[in-house]
């Protein structure tokens, strides 16, 4: 017996029946299968090796530009990660397809976090960065090729976010996941940058989740782990719930849409917006992969497949390329 069949055989055994077995996952293009890992687990692999995760270490959170100790998307990835594997984990649903989906979540993340997610919105009248990552793991990886991911971690990336909800409970734990990781570390890194401070919480949030990010990431997840054993479906009790939407309105109030991280905003939209009028002005100065992909896409959705794709840095350089003029005869 190969060492692959002995874990989905394993995970008969041991898994929820409520949880996704590996041997019934279902990808659109067949392949071999791998004697060692599951599709699950290859998906996982696919995900962390791809050029799009790799990218998420220079992309922007909340703060643009930050120092060595803030969130990054990638390291909120992983934070996603740890969590909804403990998750599952305590409900013995699949950690293998929980964790490839939050590490596949945000590949689609635009530089400059929502900033640049918004400013393309404004251009195009549809941009979700949700879509935009099944959009990379579908199409754009490998060359063009894709990863050929299962439904399973394709149905996740595409719902963490959003009013549909994902079909497997390792999708819906991710929902909870992203969002349990988001609050505490920008809460966190609020209180770093000295925006917040654990005082400035409101009563409820402090008095039910407590005004420690680690504390508060303990009693979201074992409420979640309480509520929903042995239920087909991933709840969290009502007073817990309340607490966590209260601490949401709280970080969207003073964080995400606070007058002190506007001007960056506004410039991240800027340099988003001049990037995209004059790619599709001059298409030449795309990447010849790019430009190869034209005919079957369209302009338009090659330049914005191009614009999410870069860091933060990258878009400020091309930026700087296009629109600052150059230095001539100054040594460097």
């Amino acid at each position: 017996m190969k060492i692959r069949e002995r874990i989905e055989e394993q995970e008969f055994k041991i898994l929820s029946s409520y949880a996704a077995k590996s041997r019934e996952a279902v990808r659109d293009h067949e392949e071999p299968l791998c004697d060692f890992r599951t599709a699950f687990q290859r998906d996982r692999d696919r995900v962390i090796h791809s050029k799009a995760f790799r990218r998420l270490k220079h992309k922007t959170q909340v703060y643009i530009s930050p120092g060595d100790h803030y969130r990054m998307r990638m390291t909120h990835s992983l934070e996603v990660a740890q969590i909804s594997r403990t998750i599952a984990r305590g409900l013995r649903l699949n950690e293998d397809l929980t964790e490839a989906i939050a590490l596949g979540h945000d590949v689609g993340h635009t530089p400059f976090g929502h900033a640049g997610e918004y400013a393309l919105r404004d251009l195009i009248g549809r941009y979700h960065h949700n879509e935009q990552s099944l959009r990379v793991v579908e199409h754009l990886e490998r060359n063009g090729q894709g990863l050929n991911l299962t439904a399973e971690v394709r149905d996740g990336i595409l719902n963490h976010t959003g009013e549909n909800k994902p079909f497997t409970l390792e999708g819906n734990i991710v929902c909870y996941g992203d969002r349990i990781a988001y609050l505490c570390h920008d809460y966190d890194d609020g209180i770093r940058a000295g925006m917040l401070k654990p005082v400035d919480l409101p009563a409820k949030v402090s008095k039910v989740l407590g005004s420690n990010p680690s504390s508060m990431i303990t009693v979201m997840v074992s409420d979640i782990i309480t509520e929903s054993d042995g239920k087909n479906e991933i709840i969290m009790s009502g007073r817990v719930k309340d607490a966590m939407n209260e601490f949401r309105s709280f970080m969207f109030s003073r964080i995400y849409r606070s007058d002190a991280l506007e001007p960056d905003r506004k410039k991240a939209m800027y340099v988003i917006s001049k990037l995209f009028e004059s790619y599709m002005s001059a298409p030449g100065n795309l990447p010849q992969e790019f430009l190869e992909r034209e005919e079957r896409w369209g302009l338009q959705t090659i330049v914005v497949d191009y614009i999410a794709g870069l860091t933060d840095l990258y878009a400020i350089k091309q930026f700087e390329k296009l629109f600052i003029p150059a230095t001539w005869g100054i040594p460097k």
